[in-house]
Order: structure tokens, then sequence, then C-alpha cells
């Protein structure tokens, strides 16, 4: 029997749903680099981690290995249950195992917690080399920042080139950020709902939420993490969460799936909800428990910076640079990351030919929904 909890007896929201240390480690491993990583914007990171974790075998001549990165609020648990220390099921099931388009009897699957991340990676909740948390002292990240510290992953995995590069959203410009940065370490790429450039649309919504966040009077300029339970910007944190998350779907799934039904048998017109606002609720509710505010900032950040062209002469000739065999595909319904994103990428990718579409109602987030076309696609590389 399932019990419902009144509001008040629901949990404060810790000040950060960051991994801690002390917490089960759950299937993680770790690299610690042993030098401060510089960094493109100015200065260095002294004190780099990043959490990771591994599927199958890497062969005797390293040749199989598989780099899965994820998007802004995913992490290094890419498959497998709820469990101590990883608070949500992961986010790909059924893409990775035994008989999957990624079988773990063939390929040995690495996925990291990006640099700036919260879940076992260094990033604003961890602690600096003189035990602070970093907090609102956390330097600015990009992209090629990020895959800077996955390369020196790579390197002490013993693994000069990987047999595929695969992402969506986030993950996709770090994998791009891979071929072009590292043509030679990248045989094989897939990039999902991602673009060449943050466009300014997508600077413009990531705005708005990073505006939530630092709004929350509990920001505190990003030094919350000793605070206690609901003490921290978690009114914040699901404000940018709601935003995101009506980016991320589409407006036909929306309305098919909700339309302007109440919920349960709360009355809009007497302070009560729409099924749709208790989804984005949910969603909220979700996320401040098992990410943190200041990694949010981070990230969001980071990918806004996003640009394969800067200081490369370009888009085109950066994108001239990739040799791996790429697959460029998009959502049909994706207004975050359209279409046109993705055709660029293709166009410009000599070893890639046209787009790959994805269809699905699901909008942005169906890269991650519609698993077994993304299967099809690891497998026409890699099958």
């Amino acid at each position: 029997m399932n019990t419902v909890l009144t509001p008040s007896e629901v949990p404060l929201p810790p000040a950060s749903g960051a991994w801690r240390e002390g917490n089960p480690p759950g299937r993680r491993q770790w690299f610690e680099r042993d030098k401060p990583l510089p960094l493109e914007a100015g200065g260095e990171l002294p004190g780099v981690r990043l959490a990771f974790e591994t599927w199958g075998r890497l062969t005797p001549d390293r040749s199989n290995a598989v780099l899965v990165l994820h998007a802004l609020t995913g992490d290094s648990h890419v498959v497998g249950p709820a469990e101590p220390g990883h608070p949500t099921p992961g986010w790909w099931d059924g893409l990775i195992g035994p008989g999957c388009a990624l079988d773990t009897d063939r390929w040995f699957v690495v996925a990291p917690n990006v640099l700036g991340g919260c879940q076992g990676s260094t990033g604003p909740a961890s602690f600096t080399p003189d035990g602070r948390h970093w907090g609102g002292s956390f330097p600015f990240l990009t992209q090629r920042d990020q895959v800077a510290a996955e390369a020196d992953l790579a390197d002490t995995l013993g693994i000069d080139r990987w047999a595929l590069v695969v992402g969506g959203s986030m993950g996709g410009m770090r994998a791009l950020e891979w071929a072009v940065s590292h043509p030679g370490r990248t045989r094989a790429l897939l990039l999902l709902a991602t673009t060449a450039a943050a466009s300014a649309e997508q600077i413009a919504w990531a705005n708005i939420q990073l505006h939530a966040i630092r709004s929350d009077p509990h920001w505190r300029g990003g030094d919350y993490h000793d605070v206690g339970p609901g003490l921290g910007p978690h009114a914040g944190l699901g404000l940018a969460r709601r935003l995101a998350h009506v980016t991320y779907r589409s407006e036909p799934e929306l309305q098919v799936r909700f339309g302007r039904t109440p919920q349960g048998t709360e009355d809009p017109w007497s302070g009560g909800r729409y099924q749709v606002e208790s989804y984005l609720d949910h969603h909220a509710a979700k996320l401040v428990r098992r990410f943190d505010a200041g990694s949010y900032v981070t990230l969001a950040e980071a990918m806004n910076s996003h640009d394969i062209g800067r200081g490369r002469g370009g888009t085109r000739a950066a994108l001239s640079r990739v040799t791996a065999r790429t697959l460029v595909a998009g959502v049909d319904s994706d207004r975050l990351y359209p279409l046109r994103q993705q055709a660029e990428l293709a166009a410009g990718i000599p070893t890639a030919d046209h787009v790959r579409v994805v269809e699905s109602p699901y909008g942005h987030d169906g890269f991650l929904i519609e698993v077994e076309q993304v299967a099809a696609l690891v497998s026409e590389l890699v099958g």
C-alpha cells in the first residue's frame, strides 16, 4: 500500500542535491588529475576530479572504447537502477548492455560526469584544496575545458582513440568538441539534437533560468552549500527547471497529454493547479533533490559559450577538421535545437551525409526517450 504524504510531511529539500563525500559511491569510479587544469578563459583549476562509470571490458589493443556524454542535468549513470549513490535510474536505459546497440560483450563504454557537474566530479559543490566549498568562486568553464579533462581521463585509461563518441544536447556539444579538438582520437561520431554554436534564442532561454536561480534570496552569491535543508536556492532552481522543461517538450505533446484538465480535485479558479502545472512542479521537485544550483549555473554558462568555430577561423573551418565517420541526427519536434542546426553540422562535416531524423512527439527530449531510434543510429555506425 502506497503512503501519500501531505505537504507538511514532505522532507525539506537539501541545500544542494549534489553527491557529497561520505555518500554511497554507487557504481562510480574516479579519475584525479595530478596537476592543475589550464582554463580557456584564463587561470587554472586545481584538484580536478572526474567521476565516471564503465560497462564491458577494454580489449588488449584498447580499440573498443566508446565515450558517452550526458546532457545538462544528466550524470555518469547512463544505465542501471536507482540505488544507493544513484538517486535516479539510468537516463538512457536500453542502449548499453548485453545484446544492446552498445553491446557490452563487444564494447567498453565510458561515461564521465562532466567537469563542473555535481555527481562526483569537481564542481561548485566540491571542495577547494584548502577544504572550503568552491561555491560562488568556482571558475568559468567552457566545453573545451571539459573535453580537456575528459582527454586526461582517456589517457589514464590508456585509450588513444575512441571507437565512438556519442552525445546529445550539451553532450553533443562536447562530442563535437572532441572530434574537432582531437580528430585523431575519434574514429566515429554520433551527434544528437545539438548545434555548432549556441544560438541567441538558446542563450536567451538559459539567461532567464540563470536569473531565476540568482534571484533566489537563498542563492547567497553561490555560497550556500553549508546551510540546512530548505535554506538553499531550491526555489530558483525549481523555476529554472520548469522553464527549461517546457522548452524540452513540444506544444502538441503538452496539449494532447494535459490540455486544460485540472489536477485531480483541484480547482484552478480557487488556487488549484492544472495538470500541466502539477507536471512542472513534479519535475522541479525531483531536480532540486538530485542536482546543484551552482552546477546548473556553471554548465548553463558553458553551454552558452559553445562555439565550435571560436579561434578556429569560424564554423566551417572548424567542422572541416572532423575526420571521424559521422552521423548527425535531430528530433523533428525539437523547438530548442531545431533541425536546421543539425543540417548545418551535417553540411559542414566532410565525413557526414544527410541529417537523420528522430521522429518523436516529445520535442528535444526525444533523443532521450526514443531509445530504439537512437540505437539504430548507433548500430549504423558500429554495427
